[in-house]
């Protein structure tokens, strides 16, 4: 069985919690890991790109001079892409970038990389986030308890306000709720925390 440091409400250490296999004890496959990591950031982009071609940018009517008699080449405008101000040659222009992964495969990919968490002593358990006001400073000296390192994120069972707004200041911590945590976010944080009941609705989740 997969197991965790497990912590009391306080940040005291209590032992090792137990999680389940079926979600936290999976073989490492990198393949599907970067698979869904670059699906996710690609499917983030919007797309509105646009340059404006020839035929879209404003002037360039007229021709700038006559046909023949200069000594230099021919032009019909001042808009074409070789002139200052003139259109763009094959720039973008607005597209999806939406990428497609069958739902076996993405939930497949996320329980790897919550392994491989597990597997790298990355994950702690909390029995429960107890936030009774809005306090950076208590929520910094309670997250110290844990000792984490680089980016951490705290993923809830449900929402809290209280710890929500703690933490929105600082710049290496996110608080997120069960449902909201996607393979991107799990491999981008250093250390995650987990309340008992954002194991069990992530084992909930995604056994099967």
């Amino acid at each position: 069985m997969a197991t965790a440091p497990l912590y009391s409400a306080a940040g005291e250490s209590i032992g090792d919690a137990t999680l389940g296999d079926d979600v936290f004890g999976q073989p490492l496959r990198i393949d599907l890991v970067h698979q869904a990591v670059e699906r996710e950031l690609a499917n983030r982009r919007q797309g509105t790109h646009d340059t404006k071609s020839r035929s879209e940018v404003r002037g360039g009517g007229r021709k700038p001079y006559r046909q023949k008699g200069t000594g230099r080449a021919r032009q019909g405008s001042t808009r074409a892409p070789h002139f200052r101000h003139g259109g763009i040659v094959h720039g973008p222009t607005p597209r999806s970038y939406e990428k497609a992964m069958p739902q076996k495969m993405r939930r497949a990919a996320f329980r790897s990389a919550l392994s491989a968490k597990v597997a790298d002593g990355q994950v702690r358990v909390v029995e429960a986030l107890d936030v009774p006001e809005i306090s950076t400073k208590r929520f910094v000296e309670w997250l110290g308890k844990f000792e984490t390192d680089g980016k951490t994120i705290v993923v809830l069972g449900e929402r809290d306000q209280n710890a929500w707004l703690s933490a929105r200041n600082l710049p290496n911590v996110r608080i997120i709720v069960a449902q909201g945590l996607s393979t991107y976010e799990v491999v981008k944080n250093d250390t995650l925390i987990f309340t008992s009941g954002a194991v069990s609705k992530i084992e909930e989740l995604y056994t099967g």
